[in-house]
């Protein structure tokens, strides 16, 4: 049997993107707008009330309650919450009877519309254990069940 870790509701991998109040005005600070810019030292209004939180069921992984991460910190703070799922990943592949197949990480990046800034806004880490049954008639079960789920789970954006 293998196991893959994913997400769930509208989320970017393990992460969610919560908005908030947004507090943009009409054309302030909007890329390209000469009259109106957002001091770069500064964060914008949406960039101060953008969230991150984690949506696995790990609970020893951080940002399991939402918290800010600024766009200059986002990518490294994003991969080292991700690091700590493969790390999981890991110790579940080193126990009896499993096999860690792959680890990967994707990291989705976005551009801030009210800077403009660009930002990491969440990623996704996807694990295959595969799991060895030393009983013949639990291993002839799982087979046919597997039968049954292949083809439910059909990514339709892959290329």
């Amino acid at each position: 049997m293998m196991g893959i870790s994913g997400y769930a509701g509208i989320q970017y991998g393990n992460y969610t993107y919560m908005p908030g109040s947004m507090g943009k005005t009409e054309g302030v600070g909007m890329p390209g707008n000469p009259d109106t810019k957002v001091n770069s030292s500064e964060e914008c209004q949406t960039c101060k009330n953008r969230k991150y939180v984690d949506g696995s069921n790990e609970s020893d992984v951080s940002f399991k309650t939402p918290s800010h991460v600024s766009p200059e910190k986002s990518a490294s703070m994003v991969m080292s919450h991700e690091q700590m799922h493969v790390a999981n990943a890991r110790q579940e592949g080193n126990k009896e009877n499993a096999d860690l197949v792959s680890a990967s990480v994707r990291l989705k990046t976005a551009v801030c519309p009210e800077c403009g800034k660009s930002y990491v806004a969440g990623g996704q880490t996807s694990t295959m254990i595969k799991y060895t049954e030393s009983n013949p008639y639990e291993r002839n079960r799982k087979v046919i069940e597997g039968s049954f789920l292949k083809g439910q789970y059909i990514d339709a954006y892959a290329g």
